[in-house]
């Protein structure tokens, strides 16, 4: 969403922005100038979008309403929300994306730029024509994400600026059966470890995460420095920049790694790298999602729909250490400049 949001700015500096968003994506992108932020918790359900509603008319004052509602998601709730945003256009997607009644809360549509094919264009560019029908077209990507100085010098201080190039490892996605085995993160980290890198996990401070932490450092031969926890939103984007290269499974933090600079070695089985992966820089992505579709779906993955998930049990499995250590070599061939990627230590 962050670029979409730069290229309206960048076209006009005066209008103004409401962005109706979670908690935890607000405190994540908090500080992001010119926009107004409307925080809405799902737990609420009707109530909470009907005190949306009344804080989005005191916001807009005698205007009444917005000149144009871009309408972004897609899941039943949402579209619902979308229904107590006053507003006179309401951008939707194309018909062949929509789902869950999507088109009942839109009067204008985004163009179709794909068939039915899973291996559409990536979702941050089908967002990003959301400024089309209001005559605007994204020229480039830019994130700029709003990281405070405290929070850059809380991440130089987790490890010493000494040369050694730092795998950092998120290894869980809040989609549980997109996460793989502790102990093939643990093969690939000690992989690394062998080649004179130093491995960081990381990761937030729910009971799944710690155990999947515990259970990669215990497997380990070799150190690794656990942040798991540790750190807050908004020191999260400042952690992962001062790492060389990112794993982890289709997740924020892969997301947010990318919008950094940095490299991600992404584990693809239940999505498709095509479509969600890291935008910038895909080549050390693990790619299994036609593999998923044909076991799971009795079709290859051109065949699915676009945004297609396969999150079925075991799907990550399809997904080996060899894979995901090819991938990091990719990195290391790609990069010699980086020290210890030519011979190890």
């Amino acid at each position: 969403m962050l670029p979409l949001v730069h290229t309206l700015r960048d076209a006009w500096p005066q209008v103004r922005l409401a962005w109706v968003i979670g908690r935890g994506e607000r405190r994540l992108l908090d500080g992001l100038a010119g926009v107004d932020f409307f925080e809405y918790d799902k737990k609420t359900g009707v109530a909470g979008m009907r005190a949306l509603r009344r804080a989005l008319r005191q916001s807009l004052g005698t205007a009444g309403r917005f000149d144009a509602l871009l309408h972004m998601q897609l899941a039943a709730r949402a579209n619902l929300l979308s229904g107590f945003v006053p507003a006179r256009r309401r951008v939707g997607y194309d018909r062949l994306r929509s789902k869950e009644l999507h088109g009942l809360f839109v009067n204008e549509r985004i163009a179709a730029t794909t068939g039915p094919q899973a291996s559409g264009p990536h979702v941050l560019d089908v967002l990003g024509s959301f400024c089309e029908p209001l005559g605007l077209r994204r020229e480039r990507v830019r994130w700029d994400l709003p990281v405070p100085a405290d929070a850059r010098e809380w991440a130089a201080a987790q490890w010493p600026a000494d040369g050694t190039p730092t795998l950092l490892i998120s290894p869980c996605s809040s989609h549980a059966l997109r996460n793989w085995r502790a102990e093939r993160y643990a093969a690939v980290a000690d992989h690394a470890a062998s080649q004179g890198w130093r491995i960081v996990l990381c990761g937030g401070r729910s009971a799944l995460e710690r155990e999947t932490a515990d259970a990669i450092a215990a497997t380990m031969t070799q150190p690794v420095l656990d942040l798991v926890g540790k750190d807050t939103l908004k020191q999260l984007p400042a952690l992962l920049e001062r790492a060389d290269l990112v794993m982890s499974p289709d997740s924020g933090p892969m997301h947010i790694a990318n919008a950094m600079g940095t490299r991600v070695l992404g584990l693809h089985a239940a999505t498709d790298p095509n479509r969600s992966g890291p935008y910038s820089e895909r080549r050390y992505c693990v790619d299994r999602y036609d593999a998923a579709a044909r076991r799971y779906r009795g079709r290859p993955a051109a065949e699915l729909r676009w945004g297609s998930k396969i999150e079925h049990e075991g799907v990550m499995d399809l997904i080996t250490v060899e894979d995901a250590i090819a991938a990091f070599e990719r990195f290391r061939d790609d990069h010699p400049q980086i020290a210890g990627t030519a011979g190890g230590h």
